[in-house]
């Protein structure tokens, strides 16, 4: 291995061809920097927006910035939908490799039955634009399924680290709110199936909670208890609901998720995403950072 110092910089360049091919050049940086607010529009211009903004950027009430003022969109919708109409219905868009060697591949037009039958649930049980809801699950489709299910219909999320113990599930649970919880009855772990709807019981036991149900996904088969009244199987639940789901569009500042900090200083801090800037970042990030071409797989190592 070769040390690295401030005086000593190993550097990689890329291929002449790769960098040849790269969806970034030198001129992002130059239109950046000569209009960064002509250069966010530009690339906010990659999404459906069901309502066009009509102000890029709003500093008035600052440190407080508001993206895209005026314009309305739906994440589901771009993320799924607006690919299936496209025509990408039967392309890959989830290839899973789970433990203990099971796998699924999921197409467009399969995510967006899933992710409709959620979010027909989800109205079902009264659940309304700007609710919270915790996602306590570790990688499985359905924690996808789950994420897009309450973009789609406006409902604000909470992904909470499937190894975080019950007291920290509560405090996320109970800083956001949340009026529901989905996880699954356990997890695979080196092997071996290790309960994690159990944590969920514990962390609601002390009761005064915002939490009206629990919605177990049934990912190792392992024994598990069914509080009555407030838990429901999502096989039983969600799997028989609707496949057919009409978005709607919601303001470019709406709630999207919450991310909370790891509390390792002090309280965990929940730090709030909003739609049509978030979007705007994330579809940047895969076209410029990952460098991603349509019709190429990407392989997420989590």
């Amino acid at each position: 291995m070769t040390e690295t110092t401030a005086d000593h910089l190993d550097a990689y360049p890329p291929s002449a061809e790769f960098a040849d091919a790269a969806n970034a050049d030198a001129s992002l940086y130059e239109r950046a920097a000569a209009d960064r607010e002509g250069f966010w529009a530009e690339q906010a211009q990659r999404l459906h927006w069901a309502q066009p903004w009509n102000r890029v950027l709003d500093w008035d009430n600052a440190p407080f910035a508001e993206w895209f003022v005026g314009g309305k969109l739906n994440v589901a919708y771009n993320c799924v939908d607006r690919h299936v109409l496209d025509g990408h219905g039967d392309q890959v868009a989830i290839h899973w490799e789970g433990e203990p060697g099971d796998s699924r591949a999921i197409t467009y037009a399969e995510l967006l039955a899933e992710v409709s039958r959620a979010a027909n649930y989800l109205t079902s049980i009264g659940l309304v634009a700007g609710d919270r809801v915790a996602i306590y699950m570790p990688m499985v489709p359905e924690a996808i399924v789950s994420m897009l299910a309450c973009a789609r219909l406006g409902l604000t999320h909470s992904v909470v680290f499937a190894g975080f113990s019950p007291s920290a599930l509560r405090q996320r649970v109970d800083d956001a709110s949340a009026r529901l919880v989905i996880t699954t009855d356990g997890q695979w772990r080196r092997g071996k199936p290790a309960p994690l709807k159990e944590a969920v019981d514990e962390a609601l036991a002390e009761g005064d909670s915002s939490v009206e149900q629990v919605l177990v996904v049934n990912r190792t088969g392992i024994d598990t208890a069914m509080v009555e009244g407030r838990d429901v199987w999502w096989h039983e639940t969600v799997a028989n609901a609707s496949p057919e789901h009409e978005a709607e569009a919601f303001d470019a500042e709406h709630p999207l998720f919450i991310l909370y900090t790891s509390g390792t200083t002090g309280k965990p801090k929940g730090i709030l995403h909003t739609s049509g800037g978030y979007l705007t970042q994330t579809s940047y990030t895969h076209n410029y950072v990952f460098d991603h071409k349509p019709g190429a797989d990407v392989y997420w190592c989590t």
